[in-house]
């Protein structure tokens, strides 16, 4: 039976998570092989208040910034009560974070106390004290890391706590009843795809409006697993909610993923659209490489599976309606999913049970769903997953809108969309050059379905504003309504599509403009390429920069044993233009001048904190920037005939 706690701010919810949940287990590290450290959710509740009073012992204010730089583990979710129970901000950001990044954070938030999660950003903060003289308090979160002179350990803060307690001490209940909907529950600053951060101010309402809408059943009989970076605001989402659910978070990592989901066998988790493009080729070079026998028990499993769930899909109404269907055309179609449907059910639950069962239990076995987010995910791997019976949930928001704007459901489930808007959101689509409103427009033919624009939305999740950027604000917020700067459509069965980002648009030296994102989507499906980037601003053709797969082309006899080798092997091109040629001839609608006409394989690889986000999405000024002269080198050869 599904139950979630619906509280007025976040400090209100961790309370009443402890009295509900009392001795169940809230979160779960890993030790080693089928061992964990659970603690419970009343524990987890007293740890706070004592590091809350800890915090207010030390001098932190209420409203006060506090920094917590550090990746998923548990004493981030403790800091974080700790913060919140206390009254205060947390200002997030990974342990990658570069130390000029530190620096205008730490500055442009007035940060005075941060909690830092290891050594290594214990001596990051040491060398850069000269340029930080607000910070006055470093907490250490690593228990087994020592604290450097003037710093101090996360157990001193939650000792002074809880002594104080002890001896009478209620100014964190005090500073709890002091939390009004409106306050800041965080300040994030995005990852600076295009420029420097921005602090997005979300209010406990931003965050408690989440709880109501996210359409993922929970309780505390699942299990869920943690992956992604719990500073973003996508998986931070989840965890709270798991909280509100009663539901145990385990904290994974990349390294021992594949293990965790067998041996933990979650039911859900949410995930990034880099997770699924590696496991689904994973699974296929765990096809290539077995028996005969066994890639033709595959490939039959899935052509069942792929036509048993399109006809599912299509009799549910959930086929991806991009165009509009005539009226009698809709009941013949039926009635040939339902015969089709007939003669596939004996052949499909035999190959489901013998085959496709054992290809979901590498991911568990037990996951009635996952929310993929933070980017676009192809429709060829989307498709994929729901055809072998993992349903993926893919949502779609931003930091500033807490995150999620719009989410499949089960009852909605539409490869290749987002899904519907949540409720209580109003979504337009309008024009980006004349700002016309185009959906909902009643003037339209369907009222707008099917025209593409701008994703503009309204409503409880939308953000407060940028911290200290008055006038950027003023620039996305008009009357209410908060314009994402990424383009969509609505379908025809009112699901939102996401078709890419206005400001990645390329323009042609000749005026004519192309989405990078569908063409690097289609690139990253080939087993020859593990990263790339559509590059052309201001030139006459469309070049790529693409990070190639060294392993694989070993596979196929190539002896280069690094990047660099492998960058000047003339082998190793000719497959790349071929896989190219090959795959950008099967993506539908691709005009000619969005053919790339040159490429360069690059000698690193694009690394998470340099060349991209947390989330795996490009820094493309970054990438510019950094292989300037290699884009030159390529717009400027003499091979190139324009």
């Amino acid at each position: 039976m599904e139950s979630r706690i619906i509280a007025s701010n976040l400090a209100d919810l961790y309370r009443q998570a402890a009295e509900n949940y009392e001795a169940l287990p809230a979160f779960a590290t890993r030790q080693k092989t089928l061992e964990w450290a659970p603690v419970t959710f009343r524990e987890l509740f007293e740890r706070g208040m004592d590091l809350a009073t800890g915090l207010i012992e030390i001098g932190v204010d209420a409203r006060e910034h506090i920094g917590l730089f550090s990746d998923n583990r548990f004493e981030w979710m403790l800091s974080d009560y700790g913060i919140q129970l206390s009254g205060s901000v947390n200002v997030p950001r990974g342990r990658d974070v570069t130390e000029n990044e530190l620096v205008y954070i730490i500055n442009h938030a007035k940060i005075k106390v941060a909690f830092v999660e290891n050594d290594a950003l214990q001596k990051k903060i040491l060398r850069l004290r000269p340029e930080i003289p607000e910070l006055k308090e470093v907490i250490l979160l690593d228990p087994d890391a020592k604290p450097a002179e003037g710093m101090r350990a996360l157990e001193e803060v939650v000792a002074i706590g809880n002594w104080q307690r002890s001896n009478g001490d209620r100014r964190a209940e005090e500073r709890m009843k002091d939390i009004r909907p409106d306050d800041l529950f965080t300040l994030i600053y995005t990852s600076g795809t295009t420029g420097r951060p921005k602090g997005v101010m979300l209010t406990h309402s931003n965050m408690m409006s989440q709880m109501v809408v996210i359409p993922i059943q929970l309780s505390c009989t699942d299990r869920v697993l943690s992956i992604l970076p719990i500073w973003h605001i996508f998986e931070r989402v989840f965890e709270v909610y798991t909280i509100s659910c009663g539901t145990c978070t385990y904290y994974t990592s990349l390294r021992t993923l594949g293990d965790d989901l067998k041996n933990v066998e979650p039911t859900f988790m949410g995930s990034a659209p880099r997770l699924w493009e590696n496991l689904h080729q994973r699974i296929l070079d765990g096809v290539r490489a077995a028996h005969p026998v066994r890639r033709a028990l595959f490939h039959i499993a899935y052509f069942l599976g792929h036509y048993y769930q399109e006809s599912i899909f299509y009799l549910k109404d959930n086929d991806l309606k991009l165009k509009p269907q005539s009226a009698w055309l809709r009941p013949l179609m039926h009635l040939f999913h339902l015969m089709r449907l007939f003669l596939l059910l004996p052949w499909y639950g035999f190959f489901n049970a013998a085959v496709l069962e054992s290809i979901r239990f590498s991911v568990g076995g037990s996951l009635k769903a996952t929310v993929s987010g933070g980017g676009a995910l192809p429709l060829k791997i989307d498709r994929f997953f729901n055809y072998i019976g993992i349903p993926v949930l893919e949502g779609y928001g931003l930091t500033e809108t807490s995150p999620v704007l719009a989410v499949r459901t089960y009852k909605k489930l539409v490869a290749g969309t987002v899904g519907p808007t949540v409720p209580d959101t109003d979504i337009r689509i309008v024009d980006i050059d004349t700002e016309e409103v185009l959906y909902p427009n009643k003037k339209y033919l369907h009222e707008g379905r099917g025209l593409r624009g701008e994703i503009c939305v309204r409503g409880p999740q939308v953000m407060k504003g940028y911290y200290r950027e008055p006038e950027i604000t003023q620039n996305v917020l008009r009357g209410g309504w908060f314009s994402t700067g990424d383009l969509g459509m609505i379908t025809f069965n009112d699901c939102l599509k996401i078709l890419g980002r206005c400001k990645s648009t390329i323009v042609l030296s000749n005026g004519e403009n192309l989405e990078p994102e569908p063409i690097e989507m289609q690139l990253n499906q080939s087993r020859f390429i593990d990263q790339c980037m559509v590059v052309g601003q201001d030139q006459r053709f469309v070049g790529a920069l693409i990070v190639p797969k060294l392993d694989v082309f070993r596979e196929h006899s190539i002896s280069a044993s690094t990047l660099e080798e492998l960058s000047r092997d003339p082998e190793a091109h000719k497959i790349i233009r071929n896989e190219i040629r090959k795959l950008l001839s099967g993506l539908n609608g691709l005009k000619k001048f969005e053919q790339i006409r040159e490429f360069r394989l690059l000698r690193n690889s694009f690394s998470v904190g340099d060349e991209m986000t947390n989330l795996f999405k490009l820094k493309r000024h970054v990438i510019e920037k950094k292989y300037d002269k290699t884009i030159r080198d390529m717009f400027e050869s003499k091979q190139v005939n324009a």
